[in-house]
């Protein structure tokens, strides 16, 4: 797959296989060992076989040397994990272990543990043993224990046994994968919207992340004295000539710009993408004697302030925001960027999490407007159906042009439906299908004073889909917001209707929720009324229990969401702290507080 971008490599995960340390001539430990090791080499194969990294490359996964059964070995291992990079733990284990002694004491890694469900050696005596002890040192670790009973010479994994270890995978490469990288703010403060206030205490303690900022006169500067690579722009601007179609300028004529003008802004608008990338990840084809700039900011999220400063007197940043954050751009399928919209650094960051989780484009939008199935009807004549009908209405997702335009829906999988893919499943003929999908009309000159262009689509599907958003709140921390729920497909002559009442020039996208009838869930509108935010982060499909996990291990609580709760995979010591499953996320976030937090 390609290489990577960012500096430093990935996390990698180290398999533990504990056994019964005892000896002597009934040879206990010795009858245990190709059991054990056979445990390890199953979890290995099931992780390699189905989690990747966000360039595409399957996740690397190593195993102790040996099997531990007492300390000194279990110190071996740590010494060979620290070497090769190890940020997760799986320990697995047939048997009874001696769980202090064998336990991955590091108190940085991301540990869980699963005990073999068999009656011929109590694997589950052990997982519960460790456990406590994980608890009592204040070393939280997620549990595996299989439904079903199995036999000692049973080398499958059952179902249930492989969600939880996928699950706790993909999260925890997640959360490692952001240790050590940036948050690039191009800019500052949006129009007094909070989330672009940013703050360094939340990316760095929570995250592990540093936060960098350049401001946006650096782009400036960078096109003024030639600093970036003319070879890529010349790529880039071809390619935006030939496959960027152009659409409709809703301007007063009198205010509208020549063709010339218009071309002007083009060439503009591919040097700012260009340059973009070269801040977040460097470029060593810039210019000789430009070798600072040749390095970038190690960026793994950004965002870009835009309004007001810039976009009442330059090209706006919807071009570059759209195509960064698409599964490909003018060299073909490649790894989605993450660049927020108005600097909105948490939606940019809830963004950041699902990409890491599904290695799909992610879409940023307002969550702009609830529309009953009543006012459907009033305004159109039209009665939702299906799921929208259900959920007693839609929410139009829509913001100034800057969506990936993969949330189009026009690319199909193998059964026909649509899909947003995973970045190293698009083809060529998938990049064609969505830019014949999306036009991209002259900026709202209301809005954007400088100019600039707006992609714009219509997400004609209904595919599965989960919203979330990151808030900060005050004498609390970070909150996560979870919704799953679809695209809903509307009758064109419908959401015309419907879309000309906004931003006619922006991309469009109707949502609904999957309803359950309690809280902020009842309708459509109750997830509106308790949306903490004006943003939201959207992903295809259905990933709202990963986030739930991954959210654990960061020590974030989650304050709403419509996930089933046998779905709910938290660490073990969760329980300790109540019945109430939202309850006990609270309360254990608040215990264990910040993983780098380093005054407490």
């Amino acid at each position: 797959m390609a290489k990577s971008r960012l500096i430093g490599d990935y996390p990698v995960i180290g398999i533990r296989p504990t056994i019964d340390g005892r000896r002597g001539k009934i040879k206990v430990r010795e009858s245990l060992e190709d059991q054990t090791m056979n445990m390890a080499l199953s979890a290995k194969k099931l992780i390699e076989d189905n989690v990747f990294y966000s360039n595409g490359e399957h996740v690397k996964v190593i195993i102790a040397d040996t099997t531990i059964g007492r300390v000194a070995e279990a110190a071996a291992c740590q010494d060979k994990f620290r070497k090769a990079g190890v940020d997760i733990t799986l320990t697995v284990t047939p048997c009874w272990c001696y769980g202090a002694e064998t336990m991955d004491m590091d108190p940085m890694t991301i540990k869980a543990v699963w005990g073999f469900n068999g009656t011929e050696r109590p694997g589950a005596v052990y997982l519960a043993s460790v456990l406590a002890t994980h608890s009592q040192k204040g070393l939280p670790a997620f549990g595996i224990y299989g439904h079903e009973v199995q036999d000692a010479d049973d080398t499958s994994i059952p179902t249930d046994v492989k969600e939880k270890i996928l699950r706790f995978a993909r999260a925890a490469v997640a959360v490692a994968t952001m240790r050590g990288k940036s948050y690039l703010q191009i800019g500052s403060v949006t129009m007094g919207i909070g989330g672009s206030i940013i703050s360094p205490e939340f990316f760095e303690e929570y995250l592990g992340m540093r936060v960098e900022s350049v401001d946006e006169v650096e782009i400036i500067r960078r096109m003024t004295e030639g600093i970036y690579d003319k070879k890529e722009y010349n790529k880039a601007l071809a390619w935006i000539k030939e496959k960027c179609r152009p659409d409709f300028d809703k301007n007063p004529v009198e205010l509208q710009k020549t063709s010339k003008e218009k071309e002007k802004d083009w060439e503009f608008t591919a040097k700012m993408a260009c340059i973009i990338k070269d801040l977040f990840n460097g470029n060593n084809k810039l210019p000789k004697g430009r070798e600072e700039e040749m390095v970038g900011h190690n960026a793994i999220v950004g965002g870009f302030q835009g309004q007001r400063q810039w976009t009442d007197f330059y090209p706006n940043c919807d071009f570059s925001e759209s195509i960064l954050n698409s599964s490909f751009d003018w060299n073909g399928a490649r790894e989605p960027y993450i660049l927020g919209t108005e600097n909105d650094t948490l939606n940019a960051t809830s963004m950041l999490f699902m990409k890491l989780l599904t290695g799909r484009a992610q879409m940023f939008a307002d969550v702009r407007t609830y529309w009953s199935s009543e006012s459907v009807k009033r305004v159109t004549g039209y009665s939702l159906t299906g799921k929208a009908k259900e959920a007693d209405g839609i929410i139009h997702l829509i913001n100034s042009g800057a969506c990936c335009v993969d949330a189009c829906g026009e690319v199909k999988d193998e059964k026909g439906n649509p899909v947003m893919k995973r970045w190293w499943e698009v083809s060529d003929k998938d990049i064609d299908t969505m830019m014949s999908a999306t036009t991209w009309p002259y900026a709202d000159l209301g809005y954007f004073r400088g100019g600039g262009y707006s992609s714009r689509f219509v997400t004609r599907a209904e595919m599965p889909a989960t919203m979330i958003r990151l808030n900060l709140i005050k004498g609390l921390g970070p909150v996560l917001q979870i919704v799953e729920g679809w695209t809903v497909k509307l009758p064109d002559e419908v959401t015309d209707k419907l879309w000309k009442r906004t931003d006619y020039t922006w991309p469009c996208t109707w949502f609904t929720p999957r309803i359950t009838g309690k809280g902020p869930f009842k309708s459509a509108y109750d997830v509106m009324n308790n949306w903490g935010a004006n943003h939201g982060a959207i992903s295809y499909g259905h990933i709202g229990a990963d986030l739930i996990t991954m959210a654990s291990m960061l020590r974030i609580p989650v304050c709403m969401h419509n996930i089933d709760e046998d779905k709910i995979y938290r660490p073990s010591a969760w329980n300790a702290f109540g019945m109430d499953k939202e309850g006990q996320d609270y309360r254990a976030c608040q215990a264990y507080g910040p993983m780098y937090k380093n005054i407490k």
